[in-house]
């Protein structure tokens, strides 16, 4: 008895844990900053070179500061819009109805859009006329809301919430009818009441076209906003450059351009992050 305790074999041992705790479910990935500085280096060459060239092109004289202002000046004339804050007023105005029209249109965007995936009766009824309003283009649609609604915040309100419908209804519409039906009977059999299906099933398993709808959605708000601003305001980003437009000055045209590709860009840039951070958890998605 006592030889056997005594060859009795050790318990196995695990790896050693790393010395400052980090999990092994979480590997470090060494020269990922080298490797993110090496790609932002590479995607910078192209733009430097044209703007080298268009500075070029406007201090040798090839190209009239008229029509097209150096980069340089550009600069400058974004330096005193910011030191009066003249710029920053207008971007406020700007970024506060783009929101609100994103708000109203991209909520009922939402609505319909479950209402229609859920239920095939309210397709029927409601999908043929939403179809059909989507193909109407913006500019069409513009003169009819301002004649309705007058040139006040309510017309450009509207303007953008129409643009921002109809991308946030598609994908939600898109994204509950291909969710897998194998869900939908594990759920019956789990006696799933309606409103666990919806957010325990449903909206998970759409989330992809979600926030692809948010996505676009969102892109559109922001271009309806210069649709509104520019048949008439009387401020906001799209009034700074209709108001630059009659008065010749270039350089203010193209900031308020400048102005509208870069806060794209960031919206654009943080709905991605959260597509990231909210999707890792799917085994097909690659963020």
């Amino acid at each position: 008895m006592a030889e056997a305790v005594a060859w009795r074999p050790a318990p196995p041992v695990g790896p050693p844990r790393p010395a400052n705790g980090a999990s092994h479910n979480q590997p470090r990935r060494p020269g990922y900053w080298k490797r993110t500085g090496a790609d932002l280096g590479l995607a910078l060459i192209l733009p430097i070179v044209l703007l080298a060239a268009w500075q070029y092109a406007g201090s040798s004289g090839i190209a009239s500061p008229e029509f097209l202002p150096t980069p340089i000046a550009i600069a400058e004339r974004l330096a005193g819009l910011l030191g009066s804050g003249e710029l920053l007023h207008h971007l406020g105005v700007s970024i506060g109805r783009a929101l609100t029209g994103f708000a109203i249109g991209g909520s009922l965007g939402l609505l319909l859009g479950l209402l229609t995936g859920l239920l095939r009766e309210a397709e029927y009824v409601l999908d043929p006329s939403v179809q059909l309003l989507r193909l109407v283009p913006h500019l069409a649609v513009a003169p009819l809301i301002i004649l309705w609604f007058g040139f006040g915040e309510v017309s450009k309100v509207v303007i953008i919430a129409n643009g921002a419908f109809f991308p946030m209804y598609l994908n939600t519409y898109l994204g509950i009818r291909s969710a897998d039906n194998k869900l939908f009977e594990v759920a019956r059999t789990l006696e799933f009441r309606p409103l666990r299906r919806l957010t325990r099933l449903t909206i998970p398993s759409a989330a992809p076209h979600l926030l692809l709808g948010l996505r676009l959605s969102l892109a559109v708000s922001w271009i309806g906003l210069v649709v509104a601003e520019l048949i008439g305001s009387r401020s906001g980003v799209g009034f700074l450059i209709n108001e630059a437009k009659q008065n010749a000055a270039t350089d203010i045209i193209f900031v308020g351009i400048l102005l509208f590709a870069v806060v794209g860009k960031l919206i654009d840039s943080l709905v991605r992050l959260l597509e990231r951070r909210w999707l890792r958890w799917r085994d097909g998605y690659q963020g």
